[in-house]
């Protein structure tokens, strides 16, 4: 198993709705309008900043199934970083809130622990929030 975790902090008061809302939210151009979002916010917040964090990045998306692994190394570190917004985005808001500082942390441990949504996200004992990628 690898494992990185992927300081997320400097998001923390983001609103992760334009990022990540389905058609019935948003309309029936929400996929466009979400990833063209993505892509704009990947300009301001480049996470994936550093060669292993891409490569983790990649490996990651491939045990998702999504995408061929030609796919996945043809993705440039922008629209790498788009999709990685988008995933912290829908997590964000599988977890009951718009951005990560709405997030109650005890509910959001429980609920994951249950199964009920997904267990990427979590604060580290210092403040600060991370995204764990876990293949």
């Amino acid at each position: 198993t690898n494992n990185m975790e992927i300081d997320i902090t400097s998001l923390e008061g983001m609103d992760m709705w334009p990022l990540s809302h389905s058609c019935a939210e948003g309309g029936q151009n929400a996929g466009a309008e979400t990833w063209r979002a993505a892509q704009e916010a990947a300009n301001e917040h480049c996470l994936l900043n550093t060669p292993d964090k891409l490569e983790s990045f990649r490996d990651w998306l491939k045990t998702w199934g999504a995408w061929s692994d030609e796919e996945i190394a043809a993705m440039g570190n922008s629209d790498l970083n788009a999709l990685f917004l988008q995933w912290v985005a829908g997590d964000t808001r599988e977890a009951g809130a718009d951005s990560l500082d709405e997030i109650d942390w005890s509910e959001y441990e429980k609920r994951a622990e249950k199964g009920e949504c997904n267990s990427n996200l979590f604060r580290g004992t210092e403040g600060r929030i991370y995204f764990n990628l876990c293949y």
